[in-house]
């Protein structure tokens, strides 16, 4: 089948695109940023449109296709912007969806069977409404809370469950829901695909169980072997929850101000007989949990909603910009002789920077910057990495995201996330100069006015200390 892939570069994209190139369907990933997709994926069967449906500009869609898959969210964008780009991005989907011989379009959307709907949930019914309006038969799956390792819900109660042993909460964790594991997920999404019988129809999928939030925290701490009280109180508003989400987890302010507000509503499935049809077994949510941590601990995480562009708002263009700015900067740079048979063992500390494994030297200043940055609205380091030892441009890692990560040029570059009066990059490069072998290690610094500038000297101190114990501790044998 010739299948269009829209949220391409997506959690849920991610991982369809491996099922179905398993199936050897020829594949058109509509994604915002070629570079960063073309450095993960190079097939024979996979051709990439660059595309932003919110601007599509004069890009048209392959004529002949049986399948779209419609995989475009924005959850993460402010509370109030979110529904109207997701309608824009609507819109200009049919536009050019109605311009091509499509069989079949399919949506995964939200469960909206609740009498009052969040804004996240009505701007999913909304976009359903939209895809209507055209003639092209539409499949339309409808989940709740999805389960699977790197997925928004299961990162957010990893955090609070492994860190927090006794827990003051908001009310909304008695709110119930039904879990369904992501593997489920891409069964149902594979299994309608040109299914007749699932044409102009809608259909809600998940898990055995109807859990709250509250069980759900519980029986992620049996799965874990922890033993974690909660309390739940009735006085905090929307605004404090979303705080106490932020603070606690991973997440950035405007997905938290979204997720709280979808989580004061029921998330609950009709029945329908679609999980029969298809021959699908549901797992329960312990067992969902599992699954996850088998993948975590073989480190075999395929995607994370972490890794999104749109987590940290982070520019489309800036893929664009992987030479280093020359002028108007500041530079620390560290440069250490190695040795040729040091190189592997180099490279191999430097892929594994960040997350679990830190950042070499002064780990607990790294935790003081991270808590600083979420003081002031950023990122943070709570997102770690996706992999404890692999790792590709976009990727994002701890408050960094990875704009290089070639092996054979032994280099990696990261461009900083965290809040700063200025643009900020980290670059690790083995190279030769003058027949000698070199390890160079260079922290970039374009300022932003005055107070660009008063922010590097006041850090200069520190950079001393930590970039030099970092190198050293790199090239260390």
């Amino acid at each position: 089948m010739k299948i269009l892939l829209t949220g391409a570069n997506g959690y849920i994209g991610q991982r369809l695109i491996q099922l179905l190139l398993q199936e050897d369907h020829q594949l058109y990933c509509c994604v915002r940023n070629k570079e960063r997709f073309d450095a993960e994926y190079r097939h024979p069967k996979i051709q990439i449109i660059e595309i932003d449906f919110l601007n599509p500009g004069s890009v048209k869609l392959p004529v002949e296709l049986d399948v779209a898959f419609y995989l475009i969210h924005s959850l993460t964008s402010a509370a109030g912007t979110f529904e109207v780009e997701e309608q824009h991005c609507a819109e200009n989907f049919n536009q050019l969806i109605k311009q091509t011989n499509t069989q079949q379009i399919i949506y995964l959307g939200g469960i909206v069977n609740a009498a009052h709907l969040s804004q996240h949930l009505s701007s999913r019914l909304h976009v359903e409404h939209i895809l209507k309006a055209t003639t092209i038969p539409l499949t339309i799956l409808r989940a709740g809370i999805i389960v699977g390792s790197g997925s928004a819900s299961f990162e957010i109660i990893r955090d609070l469950t492994e860190k927090l042993p006794v827990m003051i909460t908001p009310q909304w964790l008695n709110t119930k829901c039904q879990p369904i594991a992501v593997r489920n997920v891409l069964q149902y999404l594979m299994g309608v695909m040109l299914k007749t019988s699932t044409y102009n129809h809608d259909f809600d999928i998940g898990g055995r169980e109807v859990l709250t939030y509250k069980q759900m925290i519980l029986l992620f701490a049996e799965v874990r072997g922890l033993k974690r009280l909660i309390y739940t109180l009735p006085v905090m508003t929307p605004r404090i929850s979303s705080y106490w989400l932020y603070f606690l987890t991973s997440t950035s302010y405007s997905l938290a101000v979204n997720l709280v507000n979808s989580m004061k509503v029921d998330v609950i499935c009709r029945p329908n007989n679609l999980e029969k049809e298809l021959h699908i077994q549901p797992f329960t949510y312990k067992e969902a949990v599992a699954l996850a941590f088998k993948k975590i601990e073989q480190n075999m995480v395929v995607s994370s909603w972490k890794d999104a562009f749109s987590s940290s708002k982070t520019s489309l263009q800036l893929m664009q910009y992987m030479r280093v700015p020359e002028f108007g900067c500041y530079r620390d740079v560290k440069q250490r002789e190695i040795k040729p048979e040091q190189i592997d063992a180099i490279l191999n500390k430097v892929w594994s920077i960040g997350g679990e494994t830190g950042w070499y030297y002064g780990n607990h200043l790294w935790l003081l910057r991270g808590f600083l940055d979420k003081v002031f609205g950023g990122v943070g380091l709570r997102r770690g990495r996706t992999n404890t030892n692999r790792i590709a441009a976009g990727d994002a890692l701890d408050f960094w995201r990875v704009l290089v990560a070639d092996k054979e040029q032994k280099r990696l570059l990261l461009y900083a996330e965290m809040k700063l009066p200025g643009e900020a990059w980290l670059e690790f490069r083995i190279m030769k100069r003058k027949n000698k072998l070199q390890f160079r290690q260079v922290a970039t610094f374009r300022p932003k006015g005055i107070w660009g500038r008063l922010y590097w000297y006041s850090v200069v101190p520190f950079h001393y200390f930590i970039f030099n114990g970092m190198i050293n501790q790199l090239i260390k044998e």
